[in-house]
């Protein structure tokens, strides 16, 4: 279970649904890519316009500010770009839609490594139930990777009318996952990871993120004999 990054690769993708769950799930991977040298992109499918109790928050309010903390947690951890798709935030489905415009960033940044949410509902704590945009993202994702962004005959117009080749991805790392076999040793990011998920200062408070965020990441690191780590489920693809 160890980690192996395999130094051929040198760009990543994460695909996540909301601004946040990316820092949630796997900031201190994103941030060692980055110090290493990777081109490190991310692709936000909603537009989190429902991320608050507040009776004078409006969505076009919301809209405006995720994207903002998004781009400032973006700048902390080095990424090249932030795709926004702007799909409304509660309401995300694995529609077809959704996994060609996955496919065309794909196909734009081309990555060695996607990294994308569990697919599935995770039933394994307490008190949190998973959100459906969550695995409707992964679900996209995954169906991007393959085959819509591999294949030349899948969204023609993708090749057609905008020019983009078809992309293989090399590997997917899935978040989330309850029996992971990949475990990355961020240790020496752990601070970066925090300071990024601190810029979602409308879903969290910084007490909070530091806390959880550490507490997480050293009972992972335990697996493999660090102070902190993230883990992943991994697959190969040929």
């Amino acid at each position: 279970m160890a980690e192996q990054i395999n130094e051929e690769f040198n760009r990543a993708m994460v695909v996540v649904a909301h601004a946040d769950d990316a820092e949630w799930g796997c900031a201190g991977t994103v941030a060692r890519l980055c110090a290493e040298g990777w081109d490190v992109a991310y692709v936000i499918c909603t537009d989190g316009s429902k991320g608050s109790d507040d009776p004078d928050m409006t969505v076009e309010m919301m809209v405006k500010m995720r994207e903002a903390e998004q781009r400032d947690a973006a700048s902390v951890l080095g990424l090249s770009h932030v795709f926004f798709l702007g799909y409304p935030d509660a309401y995300l489905e694995s529609t077809l839609e959704l996994r060609k415009d996955i496919s065309r960033a794909i196909r734009l940044h081309r990555p060695d490594v996607l990294i994308c949410m569990n697919p599935v509902r995770n039933l394994d704590g307490n008190g949190y139930i998973d959100h459906p945009d969550h695995f409707a993202s992964g679900d996209a994702a995954m169906g991007a990777v393959y085959p819509a962004a591999r294949d030349r005959l899948t969204f023609p117009e993708l090749l057609n009318d905008e020019g983009l080749e078809p992309h293989k991805v090399r590997e997917v790392w899935v978040m989330g996952r309850t029996e992971p076999d990949h475990v990355v040793d961020v240790s020496d990011h752990i601070e970066t990871a925090v300071a990024a998920l601190r810029a979602h200062c409308s879903q969290v408070n910084p007490e909070s993120a530091d806390h959880h965020l550490k507490e997480w990441r050293r009972r992972d690191g335990k697996r493999i004999g660090v102070e902190y780590a993230e883990v992943f489920k991994r697959f190969r693809l040929g």
